[in-house]
């Protein structure tokens, strides 16, 4: 449902940049990999510009993951997550993910389902914020590249194969994009319940 109300109100933010951008980075925040497919959608029928859809989607991104880092270090100072993990668990967790920053945010962008916990986690361990920031940046315009120009290859080819029926074509694309990422998740879930 969410995916015709975004693309529609993307298409009559057409002759308004401000509006584009504003609708594309809070596109992000719903779902960004449906977002990122639905901006390339828009670029590969000509209703958006390339660069504004591309700058949008990074920035929506990049500030969804700087408030999930947020997130976690507001949850630090309550009362019931400290007692939750003890100081001295806090300070040796602390330490290893310090180590780790770059590599853990790397692995949690494109493994699906890790993002979340992962940069709270950062956040909550008080990982070193410039180190998670630019981890984050260079995530996000590896992973969003990637997925918003295989994104717009096939939008061109639905533009092209499905003409007005392309936004069917686009929903079954987003649809399997969300079930191959939670079953990725559940099988990386299962494993690590298994190891553990």
């Amino acid at each position: 449902m969410w995916l015709t109300d975004f693309s529609t109100l993307l298409g009559s933010a057409a002759s308004s940049p401000p509006l584009e951008i504003t609708t594309i980075i809070l596109g992000t925040f719903i779902l960004e990999d449906a977002a990122t497919l639905l901006a390339a959608m828009q670029v590969a029928s000509g209703a958006v510009a390339l660069p504004l859809a591309l700058g949008s989607l990074y920035a929506g991104i990049v500030l969804g993951d700087l408030g999930l880092y947020g997130l976690g270090r507001l949850s630090a100072k309550h009362p019931w997550a400290q007692r939750m993990v003890p100081k001295r668990r806090r300070d040796l967790g602390r330490d290893w993910v310090s180590q780790r920053v770059i590599p853990l945010v790397l692995v949690s962008r494109f493994v699906p389902g890790l993002r979340l916990p992962t940069y709270t986690t950062c956040g909550f361990l008080k990982a070193p914020f410039l180190t998670f920031a630019a981890a984050a940046i260079m995530a996000t315009l590896a992973w969003t590249s990637l997925l918003f120009f295989i994104s717009l290859k096939l939008g061109a080819l639905m533009l092209h194969y499905l003409g007005p029926y392309r936004w069917v074509g686009l929903a079954v694309l987003v649809l399997l994009l969300v079930v191959a990422g939670r079953i990725v998740a559940r099988w990386q879930s299962d494993k690590i319940g298994k190891d553990g």
